[in-house]
């Protein structure tokens, strides 16, 4: 039986695109999770920095801008939620203003989903660094 030799180049090629493949950076690895119904999520979800679109997919869920009590610094705002209500006790709403001074600060973009997969309005969103779109 004859072994198939490779040729150098051919070896080499080989080698570096498995080595590209598992040295991409963070930001271009695909979002993988063993989540069924996050993996569903995602699969639908969109990327906007667009502060009209934030807000308008916000309030059309009667979504309100907040943050978290004690994670404030010099007065302003800390880490960032919408809140969809009743107010959670660890929540303060904030203007939409300061909400998105700090998102602009925190160079955050907002993943979210539209609809569900049944078509029902999906509340589902996470603030992400837009270094990771």
């Amino acid at each position: 039986m004859m072994k198939k030799k490779l040729c150098r180049s051919h070896a080499f090629t080989r080698t570096n695109s498995w080595l590209q493949r598992f040295t991409r950076s963070k930001a271009e690895r695909p979002i993988r999770s063993t989540s069924t119904r996050e993996e569903s999520a995602l699969s639908d979800s969109a990327t906007t920095t667009d502060h009209k679109a934030i807000r308008k997919w916000a309030e059309e869920r009667d979504g309100r801008p907040a943050t978290v009590q004690a994670t404030e610094e010099d007065g302003h705002a800390g880490i960032l939620r919408i809140d969809f209500g009743p107010l959670e006790d660890r929540l303060e709403e904030i203007e939409w203003d300061e909400f998105f001074r700090k998102f602009e600060e925190s160079d955050l973009a907002f993943l979210h989903q539209d609809r569900t997969g049944d078509g029902k309005l999906s509340r589902f969103h996470k603030f992400v660094r837009r270094s990771s779109e």
